[in-house]
């Protein structure tokens, strides 16, 4: 094997693998938030994951002072709110527009902005099989609050992945940042949690379904995507997080019994091919 394949071999298990990774743990959330307690309001749901996860990575990752003390503040903020701010948007959107839109919408608008200009073909070819696989059935439901509300996510992931990808980049550890950015959300969550209520999460369902949601696709997978972070640009990085319905889809035809139309898989075919050549790249 020459020099060249090795490096590519290794950069490659660095930077796109731990992103493709922290896809398959966010897949898996449509899934697990459907076991829910009917009585658990949606944004409660996806708070309660985020409070709990937030707090784990907060007094788990090592330097978090350090970066308190020598990283721009304003940052650390910003990136707190947008990461509070997608989960709360993201879920009521879901909830209004159904998830097919919801999602699409959500983790398209971050490539759409961050993708074109440095990697138009692949980011678009996965933009659009990403649209073929979710709404390959035609049975769409479009709500305008909706696709506002998962526009905003969508906005507020893209931003959240450029402020941390730029905290790393100026060498402050990725697990730390994260640590930080996320503890920051979860107070700013609290309150909202507070509010909507937490009856439900003392049920078995409720209980299981937070604890799922905080250690793997917010405690896991987020350390997943910072260590992606460090060796992969944010463009690409949201880019490669359109795996992410795939894996949804995957898992709701092998654990649910779903069935996808033929557009769906096509779809799939087709974002699975950009992914490829992106991670290539």
């Amino acid at each position: 094997m020459s020099t060249l394949a090795v490096q590519t071999r290794a950069r490659s298990s660095r930077g796109p693998l731990p992103i493709l990774a922290a896809c398959v743990l966010w897949g898996t959330t449509g899934t697990v938030s459907s076991l829910a307690p009917a009585a658990a309001p949606t944004p409660a749901v996806g708070a309660a994951g985020l409070v709990v996860g937030g707090v784990l990575l907060f007094v788990t990752s090592g330097g978090t002072r350090a970066v308190l003390r020598t990283a721009d503040w304003r940052l650390l903020l910003l990136g707190a709110v947008t990461v509070a701010g997608y989960v709360l948007a993201f879920y009521p959107a879901v909830a209004r527009t159904g998830v097919a839109v919801g999602t699409t919408v959500a983790l398209a608008a971050a490539p759409i902005v961050l993708g074109l200009r440095s990697r138009p073909l692949p980011t678009s070819a996965a933009v659009v099989g990403c649209t073929a696989l979710v709404l390959g059935d035609g049975d769409a439901h479009v709500d305008l609050p909706g696709v506002g509300l998962a526009l905003v996510a969508g906005l507020s992931y893209a931003v959240y992945s450029v402020v941390c990808a730029h905290l790393i980049g100026r060498g402050h550890p990725s697990r730390a940042v994260v640590g930080v950015v996320f503890g920051g959300a979860s107070a700013l969550t609290l309150p909202v949690l507070l509010a909507l209520g937490v009856t439900w999460v003392a049920s078995p369902s409720g209980a299981a379904v937070t604890a799922h949601l905080a250690v793997f696709t917010t405690f896991a997978a987020y350390l997943l995507f910072a260590r992606g972070l460090r060796h992969t640009g944010a463009a690409a990085a949201t880019t490669l997080t359109l795996a992410e319905p795939a894996v949804a889809a995957v898992l709701g035809v092998v654990a649910l019994g779903e069935r996808l139309p033929f557009a769906s898989w096509c779809g799939m075919a087709v974002l699975a091919v950009a992914l490829v050549v992106l991670a290539r790249r």
